[in-house]
């Protein structure tokens, strides 16, 4: 996103709730227990067979490229201790983002995200490459961010610009996002035009594409200006390089 500017219970999770709200009463919340990964990702015999992917094993970025270009951007991105990162060398600015090679339709995507301090990014869906464009401007968001520091330092964020909601659209209603340095669950379900943002455990977002909801909000949005705005069914994943560092792990893909 710009500032001044899966269905994933796998197993059974359970998830206590404290008050609402991003106070102290906040650490009275439990969400899902997220352990330290091998350096590489695999599969489970029950995922293999549901049909999931591994879009990133740990180490190797064969299955993604950057965005508008067929060549990985080794300099704004590299695998490290099991994760994908964002090496974060251009401050608050907008870098060098990645898609996967791959398309998808309908699907639930799973991965582990952590943000260092201030940090910045998002997981895109129904990305369109349009010359000229920023991917942020053709797809939607799956917002990643350091939601207490831009708040403390006084940006102008709305709910609909914090973690895990539809950025600038739809915001993530009941989640408990963990403290930065910490690991979260995102997920993503896309089907058809019905949408689902989940936050360790929790469904946060939910709505249909295209619905009178949806166009009312995209009327009000910052997208309003980009006809082409999340309009495309087959389309590549795509993670965002805001200029901080950032983290993602263990990311699956299950078509549907």
């Amino acid at each position: 996103m710009r500032l001044a500017s899966p269905i994933l219970i796998i197993g059974t999770i359970a998830v206590v709730l404290g008050a609402c709200g991003r106070t102290e009463e906040a650490a009275e919340r439990t969400a899902v227990e997220i352990p330290e990964p091998e350096p590489v990702s695999t599969l489970t015999p029950d995922e293999a067979a549901e049909g999931w992917q591994i879009l990133f094993d740990g180490t190797s970025i064969d299955a993604w490229r950057g965005y508008g270009r067929e060549d990985f951007p080794s300099d704004s991105w590299k695998a490290e201790d099991g994760a994908l990162m964002v090496v974060g060398t251009s401050g608050d600015m907008l870098g060098t983002d990645i898609v996967t090679k791959e398309t998808f339709q309908d699907f639930e995507l799973s991965l582990e995200f952590k943000v260092s301090p201030g940090g910045n990014s998002g997981i895109f869906y129904r990305v369109l490459e349009d010359d000229g464009m920023e991917i942020w401007q053709n797809a939607a968001e799956y917002q990643v961010l350091d939601d207490d520091a831009y708040v403390a330092e006084g940006a102008r964020v709305e709910d609909a610009q914090l973690t895990a909601g539809n950025y600038d659209m739809h915001p993530a209603n009941g989640g408990a996002v963990k403290p930065v340095g910490e690991w979260n669950l995102a997920g993503i379900l896309v089907k058809g035009n019905h949408v689902e943002h989940w936050l360790n455990g929790l469904k946060v977002v939910e709505y249909e594409l295209g619905s009178e909801d949806w166009a009312r909000r995209y009327a009000e949005s910052k997208f309003v200006e980009y006809p082409g705005f999340s309009q495309t069914a087959s389309a590549p994943i795509g993670l965002q390089d805001h200029g901080s560092q950032v983290w993602f792990r263990n990311i699956k893909i299950r078509r549907l």
